[in-house]
């Protein structure tokens, strides 16, 4: 599979912080990757670099084949990186097809951005109905199905999200990660970025597994909701590298 999105040890942070220490993967076309580890270690920090919110210190990002870092956020998005960010952070003033026309924000064809506003109002009808409602009246379930539709106005090649099943009540994260797979098939590859590694590794084809802000696991998501590695990285229990382990008991589904 060629890579759409090749990210080359990538190092990040705040300040004089070092989060992201020369952090290394590809997504291939048509895939969800995702993203697990514990809290803190700089899963977030990896998305707003990429997307052009934060500066990466040092190391590559080629979309396609052309560099992507330096650039600035809303150049980012026109060339095809587009971020649900975690919380969703719609503007709560704005109303929800305000919303979403702010998305198209990098095009200029209206009744291009017309048809696709129609494409996600036929997709979530919730929004249709509350079209004409402040974002901020939402519940977390229509605010979540904003936040993806308003970064598919973009017409992303790569999209970026952050903690999509955050605040949602089973059945609603079920519909979402349903749509992301959808999408997925429609051709937009996916980085996923998600906590709850059970239902990360049952959505995605491939995932790294970060560690002190660098890839600790990587490989077959199914393989390794199956590995025993990706537990004691989450726990802490040890410091771990990508290698070979035949056994490998079912990932227990508890707290991480």
């Amino acid at each position: 599979m060629s890579a759409l999105l090749e990210v080359e040890d990538v190092v990040t942070g705040y300040g004089e912080l070092r989060v992201v220490q020369g952090l290394s993967f590809s997504l291939g076309r048509d895939e969800i990757l995702a993203i697990v580890g514990a809290n803190g270690v700089g899963k977030t920090t990896l998305l707003n670099a990429l997307v052009g919110q934060l500066r990466i210190w040092s190391g590559r990002v080629l979309l396609d084949g052309d560099p992507v870092r330096r650039r600035k956020a809303h150049d980012v998005v026109r060339g095809g990186i587009a971020l649900v960010p975690e919380g969703r952070h719609v503007f709560a003033t704005l109303t929800v097809e305000e919303n979403l026309r702010v998305g198209a924000h990098t095009r200029r064809a209206r009744r291009e951005i017309d048809d696709d506003i129609e494409r996600w109002y036929s997709t979530f009808p919730q929004l249709r109905q509350l079209r004409r409602r402040p974002a901020g009246q939402l519940s977390g379930g229509e605010q979540q199905m904003l936040a993806l539709a308003r970064a598919l106005m973009s017409r992303p090649r790569v999209l970026l999200l952050d903690e999509p099943s955050l605040g949602l009540a089973p059945k609603v994260i079920e519909a979402v990660f349903g749509f992301v797979r959808t999408i997925r098939e429609e051709g937009t590859a996916i980085v996923l970025v998600e906590q709850n590694a059970r239902l990360a590794l049952e959505t995605a084809d491939r995932a790294i597994v970060m560690q002190r802000g660098r890839v600790a696991l990587e490989g077959p998501a199914r393989e390794l909701a199956h590995d025993p590695r990706v537990r004691d990285v989450y726990l802490g229990r040890r410091e771990t590298s990508v290698t070979p382990d035949t056994a490998q008991p079912n990932l227990e589904s508890e707290e991480r």
